[in-house]
């Protein structure tokens, strides 16, 4: 055979290898025909169309959920199954809870962010700290430590849109509340005085450097070359490197300024100091929304024998709000029902966490006979739980606080169905203690304030394990 010659025998087997592929993918696809959940292709399974989904894909599990309640979809190296149907939420969180932990796989994704915490832990070391923490959050000193802080954060925030209402300047409510949060956290869980919240806004790297950390992780669940990148430290793992670095200089600094206060308070006092209260150390229908708010304060305020906050030539706006606030304790807070279904309700359809996948330690079929394989991952939606018509009614998709008032009185439903703080053995420790907070603020807010969408402002999320607006909340507010 010369030289530049082919064996046309392996044009052959070539020809029937390419003929044979094809033929199969063809078949593949033609055996999904009548299928009603993701198309999927052989090896990469439904990857294409969760990747050219992945910006709004909350929405586009919704649309699945909505016809099928589960769905399962394959891809390269594991299967994820995703369900809104609270009979095998509960299955999941509860029945058979010890089948479905976070998982190694999980683990391994968000490890460099949560490390061994609690929202990241399983077994022991997940019981430790749980038995720790529900110490912790039932402690009453806890409590009114907690309402005195959030009472003082949502005052500062009062009074930085109390500037903007004078100079009519877009804010970002987003970013407010999020420095709202951090310095409340930061308080309450370090005792420490972190300072974003204040007039001038100071820079905070911390929160850009968690935002880009959040979006990193996320996608690694469907990033299958991101333990490459993490190798070679390239592109977006590259990034999480520098992003986490900052956040754990942050962090460490908070912590070790805690201890040196502790030690120096021990050296002192030896173990008489008590008064820190920290957990550290001891380890919208507004318009009605806004008429409860004033029955309440006139209430309130005759049981003082004095006046309610009625505007007044003596007494500026801003010692109005301070009175007000002196009016909101743990106790009153907890009678505002629709301030309650309010939040409630807001939660029902934006949780604050969209998703929330489990690992599969063994094979198992849900009660709606769903086939679950050991290995794969199996993850409850309450982004689109709270968007089911056979969930919460024809009704579902509209914002209606009313749906959670029985004569006025708040009712809970099932955890299985509102799933916002989880549900079972690993339900959230900080529920009560996110509504102190959401309640202490929004009261304060939604009595003195009114508050406007930016014109063309667009409202969009962006793709992170909890969920938030890609472009801000820009809002204009102005004083009652």
């Amino acid at each position: 055979m010369k030289m530049g010659d082919s064996d046309p025998a392996s044009y052959g087997i070539g020809a029937t290898v390419a003929i044979g592929f094809v033929l199969w993918v063809v078949f593949h696809r033609w055996s999904q025909r009548n299928s009603k959940g993701p198309k999927t292709w052989p090896l990469i399974g439904a990857a294409i169309e969760q990747m050219m989904n992945y910006e709004t894909m909350h929405d586009w599990l919704v649309g699945y959920l909505t016809q099928l309640r589960t769905v399962t979809v394959p891809m390269p190296f594991t299967t994820f199954t995703y369900t809104a149907d609270p009979a095998n939420v509960e299955h999941i969180l509860k029945t058979n809870f010890s089948n479905y932990p976070k998982g190694k796989a999980y683990y391994s994704y968000m490890e460099v962010l949560l490390g061994d915490g609690i929202f990241n832990a399983d077994g022991e070391v997940w019981r430790t700290q749980r038995k720790t923490a529900s110490f912790e959050f039932a402690s009453k000193n806890l409590r009114d430590f907690s309402t005195k802080v959030f009472r003082e954060y949502a005052v500062k925030l009062s009074e930085i849109l109390y500037l903007a209402s004078q100079d009519k300047q877009n804010i970002d409510m987003q970013e407010l509340l999020m420095r709202m949060t951090l310095d409340s956290i930061g308080k309450v869980g370090f005792g420490v005085e972190i300072g974003t919240l204040s007039p001038d806004l100071p820079e905070n790297k911390f929160a850009s450097a968690f935002d880009a950390a959040n979006i990193i992780v996320t996608l690694r669940f469907i990033d299958p070359f991101w333990k490459v990148k993490r190798l070679l430290r390239v592109g977006s793992e590259a990034l999480l490197s520098r992003s986490i670095k900052i956040v754990d200089s942050f962090t460490y600094d908070v912590i070790r300024k805690r201890k040196a206060e502790i030690q120096r308070a021990y050296e002192k006092l030896g173990d008489k100091d008590k008064g820190r209260e920290d957990i550290l150390s001891r380890f919208i229908k507004l318009e009605k929304l806004y008429a409860e708010l004033v029955e309440f304060e006139k209430d309130a305020e005759k049981k003082k024998n004095s006046s309610p906050c009625e505007q007044s030539n003596e007494e500026t706006f801003q010692a109005r709000v301070l009175r007000f606030a002196g009016l909101l304790d743990y106790d009153s807070l907890m009678k505002l029902s629709y301030l309650h279904a309010c939040i409630t309700e807001t939660l029902r359809l934006y949780p604050a966490v969209p998703q929330d996948p489990k690992g599969i330690l063994e094979n198992d079929v849900l009660p709606d006979g769903t086939l679950l394989k050991a290995g794969g991952m199996v993850t409850y939606v309450p982004y689109s739980m709270g968007r089911m018509e056979y969930i919460w009614g024809e009704d579902a998709p509209k914002f209606k606080p009313e749906r959670w008032l029985n004569d006025g009185v708040f009712q809970a439903a099932s955890p299985f169905k509102f799933t916002a703080f989880q549900a079972g053995p690993r339900i959230c420790l900080g529920k009560d203690s996110a509504y102190l907070q959401m309640k202490m603020a929004l009261a304060i807010l939604c009595r003195f304030y009114t508050f406007s969408l930016v014109p063309g402002h667009p409202v969009r999320y962006r793709m992170m394990t909890i969920l938030s607006m890609a472009d801000g909340l820009k809002i204009t507010v102005s004083r009652r």
